[in-house]
């Protein structure tokens, strides 16, 4: 995987390295209490933290109608997905797609990683975004 990506869907959310993505959390310094998505690096009662990249699956659920426009712009073809909470290894517990996998696959507890997902504008922009993949090499 390259080092870099295209532009993330948002700031503060995804990075990227060697090792693949991650994504992008604060922690408070009063309380320790981690914030997701990344507060700005500008609030001086956060540090920055890079969450863990593999978990397990916590719950999820298939939409299998497209959701009301707006706020949705995809496609016309409409095909149903899989969204899920993820508990990232010691962190918090993040929403996010399912994806490389097939719906009857999916069980709770099984060992997930973070992926890069491609995200199209409107205006035919690519940018960045985040899902979840079954970490087959993860044992259960």
């Amino acid at each position: 995987m390259p080092d870099t990506l295209p532009v993330p869907i948002a700031d503060d959310l995804v990075c990227s390295d060697s090792g693949g993505i991650a994504l992008l959390a604060s922690r408070e310094r009063a309380t320790s209490r981690i914030c997701f998505p990344a507060r700005p690096e500008s609030d001086a009662r956060y540090d920055r933290v890079v969450l863990p990249r593999t978990g397990r699956l916590w719950s999820w659920t298939v939409q299998r109608f497209r959701p009301k426009s707006p706020p949705y712009a995809g496609p016309d073809a409409f095909e149903p997905y899989a969204v899920g909470y993820v508990e990232l290894d010691g962190a918090l517990i993040v929403e996010g797609r399912l994806v490389d996998a097939a719906f009857d696959d999916l069980d709770i507890g099984m060992a997930m990683r973070i992926v890069p997902l491609p995200f199209l504008l409107a205006d035919g922009s690519l940018r960045t975004s985040f899902g979840f993949a079954p970490d087959r090499g993860a044992g259960i």
